[in-house]
């Protein structure tokens, strides 16, 4: 008879291993504060790895290939987030404080490589496989309780997390910590970490769905290539990032964020001013029925004093306000202070988000008002009369309320409002937004690019 075998694990190109150093007993409730620096500035290197990952995505998309500098830049932060990880509440795994660099540290016990893609797939399929991965994402945000980006800075979250704590206190009380656990954790943390590869487009292979756990990689142990002496401190301080280079990384990344962030807005704004204005050229919210057992309506104030002031009679223009109602109401425009005092001892709903689809109120205790709302002289735009009625109001600095009531000053107050506002300047400013924004982004993507570049 033929003996046979069980086919060999494929190896995943991310390697990560790590090698326990009994850690001290009580150590781990502290860390956080230990590990505080490495926080601090792995959130700003992970903001730069999604940037870079996105510009690596467009790269293999077209190109079929990723930029050299990018992909050292992002093995580097999973590396030394990885270090931190181990350290921390990732596994807390070793005392021996990690190191502040992206390169390779070949006597620490937390260690993780990826090699070079050479060629990846590109175009449209590209889009289809990275949305294949989003079980992955799913499994490894249970594992991490949360985004898989930084998973490091988050103690005690998810499966993980929760693995940590129960290690830590095996640890404080018999002062051993359990190698089921230690191998189990290795196995978990493997795992995020081939997807965070994977979504970074880093590697075309798809992670496979298993826990290799133990302190090894099936793959095998990562083994420091021969270097002479001179490569190796050229390559140590091309991979030692400065204060200075961290916070001008840090500074890039939000400046590039911020460049598509107004493109974006400014896309929006451009769509938006060209699909939904009405027929009198008015950007108008949906009507929406309102309606209050008490005498009165009130909105929250709109404030639009000194400097905002300007911005807002600028941005909006002229306000209409439209009403619709079965019997006759009064709708009006007035300040803050006046329509306060106006309504101080009337029962009246107060209103937060008026004209918006979900608005809360707050009903305030009174009684009637002494007069008609119509018989006041402090409105400087009000309109009053059954079925549809509108109120134009050009917008002045000012802190002011809207007012709807029944004419009479009765109860019960029902209408539907919509609200607009002509907002004349809105396609200029949209149209110029995107522009300074390509050039914000073109500044940071340079220096981000300088940033991540080995120094010669």
């Amino acid at each position: 008879m033929q003996a046979t075998f069980p086919a060999a694990r494929p190896h995943y190109p991310v390697r990560v291993e790590g090698h326990i150093e009994q850690p001290s007993r009580g150590l781990w409730l502290i860390k956080w504060l230990l590990a505080l620096p490495h926080f601090i500035l792995l959130a700003g290197l992970w903001l730069a790895f999604s940037v870079s990952s996105v510009a690596a995505f467009v790269a293999v998309l077209f190109a079929g290939r990723y930029p050299r500098r990018l992909f050292d830049f992002n093995v580097g932060v999973m590396r030394w987030s990885w270090r931190v990880a181990f350290y921390a509440y990732g596994v807390n795994g070793t005392d021996r404080y990690p190191p502040f660099t992206l390169a390779e540290v070949a006597d620490y016990p937390a260690r993780l490589e990826v090699p070079y893609p050479e060629h990846q797939r590109r175009g449209l399929p590209l889009i289809g496989w990275w949305l294949a991965g989003i079980p992955q994402y799913v499994i490894a945000g249970v594992f991490v309780g949360g985004w898989i980006i930084g998973w490091s800075a988050s103690p005690w979250g998810g499966l993980i997390g929760l693995l940590v704590l129960v290690s830590a206190v095996v640890l404080l009380v018999r002062g051993t910590y359990p190698r089921s656990i230690f191998d189990l954790l290795l196995g978990l943390n493997r795992w995020v970490l081939r997807v965070v590869a994977y979504a970074a487009v880093m590697t075309p292979e798809y992670p496979p769905f298993r826990v290799d756990a133990g302190a090894d990689d099936p793959a095998g142990a990562i083994i420091d290539l021969p270097n002479t002496g001179a490569t190796a401190t050229a390559d140590h301080r091309s991979a030692t990032w400065g204060l200075r280079r961290i916070t001008a990384l840090g500074l890039a990344s939000i400046a590039a964020l911020v460049g598509i962030a107004a493109i974006a807005a400014g896309v929006t704004g451009v769509v938006f001013d060209q699909t939904q204005r009405n027929q009198g050229g008015y950007l108008t919210s949906g009507a929406a029925q309102y309606s209050t057992g008490t005498y009165a309506l009130e909105s929250e104030s709109y404030h639009a004093t000194s400097a905002r002031g300007f911005v807002a009679r600028e941005l909006l223009g002229t306000i209409r306000i439209s009403a619709r109602s079965s019997r006759p109401v009064f709708v009006g425009i007035a300040r803050a202070s006046a329509a306060t005092a106006y309504l101080a001892q009337v029962a009246h709903a107060q209103a937060s988000g008026l004209g918006a689809e979900n608005s809360n109120f707050r009903t305030l205790a009174g009684a009637a008002p002494r007069t008609a709302p119509g018989a006041q002289r402090f409105w400087v735009a009000s309109t009053t009369g059954a079925g549809a009625e509108t109120l134009t109001w050009k917008v002045r600095s000012g802190s002011w309320r809207v007012v709807v009531m029944n004419a009479n000053g009765a109860r019960d107050v029902a209408s539907e409002l919509s609200i607009g506002a002509s907002s004349p300047h809105l396609l200029a400013l949209a149209i110029g937004t995107p522009g300074g924004g390509i050039l914000i982004l073109l500044i940071g993507g340079g220096v981000l690019y300088v940033a991540t570049g080995r120094r010669r």
